[in-house]
């Protein structure tokens, strides 16, 4: 009797294979190609994060290296400038996806990465997501970045003296924040590493950042901008990418979503700012940029801030990467960095 069964099993388990086999399936290729669609869906969170980056005519890399000690997650990569004499000038491209997607190697970052056509090195960083820790994990690992390459700047070429930070969406959030909180220690972790170190910057772009969390919803509601678009975000929900950096809905954290404000710590040595945003910006209002703006210059100065405001652009895209647009970029960096 058992060996019958024995038999019976065989023949069920072989005519299964068969039939796999017939039909071109293969349950754990199908499996894998599943959750790859599912990775990409989740990169087109950021802008242009399904793109490919293009480091093409890129000599001298470092990737992937380990910045500071708390997570697998903080890595950066290391990209030299095709002509030009060391030390190089710096400018730390940090990429949005709500704290929640993105990545240092995907597409959006390109603009940044056109600096190395005009003498800048460029360091693409990783932070930790909202999945992985709560804030203020993610300026804690922007920070920690900073000190890391102004440590290591001679190893890789780099000058220590000028560190820009350019980031989009909430890696505009991340950029604004390394500006405004210079030698403020509570927005600092330094047993990430390289204690000694200045996490200061020289410049910062920022591109659409989210300013006040707290106040985006109404400002969308003042500005009408739900009747022009679809699919514009709220924000003062459980669910909210902001929400869940924070870890409970933002309207129930007041104080803790002030710390991710980089109005809160405004001060006359801020560096110069660059900002710009999409009139039609369906996730981040543009009230944010404008607004954030006017404060900068009350404090630093109208002259070391600019504000740029795309009629009609979204959050991100093509009229940000316009040649034009991209010149008007460089031309603040290289009055301030160079």
């Amino acid at each position: 009797m058992r060996n019958s069964f024995k038999k019976l099993f065989i023949i069920i388990g072989s005519l299964y294979f068969i039939a796999i086999i017939s039909s071109g399936c293969n349950p754990t290729a199908n499996n894998v190609k599943k959750n790859n669609v599912q990775n990409k869906t989740a990169m087109v969170e950021g802008p242009d994060g399904n793109k490919k980056i293009n480091t093409q005519g890129v000599k001298t890399r470092w990737i992937n290296i380990t910045y500071a000690n708390k997570s697998p997650s903080e890595k950066l990569d290391i990209y030299l400038p095709k002509s030009g004499v060391p030390p190089f000038p710096v400018i730390v491209a940090i990429h949005g996806g709500g704290f929640l997607y993105g990545d240092k190697m995907t597409g959006e970052v390109n603009p940044e990465l056109e600096g190395l056509n005009r003498g800048y090195a460029v360091v693409c960083i990783n932070y930790r997501s909202s999945k992985e820790a709560k804030w203020p994990a993610q300026l804690f690992d922007s920070k920690a970045a900073i000190r890391f390459i102004r440590a290591n700047a001679s190893k890789y070429s780099l000058d220590f003296k000028r560190i820009a930070v350019w980031g989009d969406s909430t890696g505009g959030n991340l950029a604004a924040l390394l500006g405004t909180t210079g030698g403020v220690a509570s927005a600092e972790d330094l047993t990430m590493g390289n204690p000694l170190q200045s996490s200061r910057v020289s410049a910062v772009i920022d591109w659409f950042g989210p300013i006040n969390y707290l106040t985006m919803d109404a400002q969308n509601n003042a500005s009408g901008i739900r009747s022009k678009i679809k699919n514009v975000l709220i924000h003062n929900t459980t669910s909210s990418a902001e929400s869940m950096v924070m870890g409970k809905n933002i309207i129930l954290v007041p104080n803790l979503v002030k710390t991710s404000n980089p109005e809160t710590y405004i001060s006359s040595d801020d560096p110069p700012f660059f900002i710009e945003h999409g009139t039609l910006d369906p996730k981040v209002p543009v009230q944010q940029s404008i607004n954030f703006a006017e404060d900068l210059q009350k404090v630093i100065g109208a002259n070391k801030v600019e504000l740029i405001i795309l009629k009609n652009a979204g959050h991100g895209g093509a009229a940000f990467k316009t040649a034009s647009n991209l010149n008007i970029v460089f031309d603040f960096l290289n009055k301030y960095v160079t």
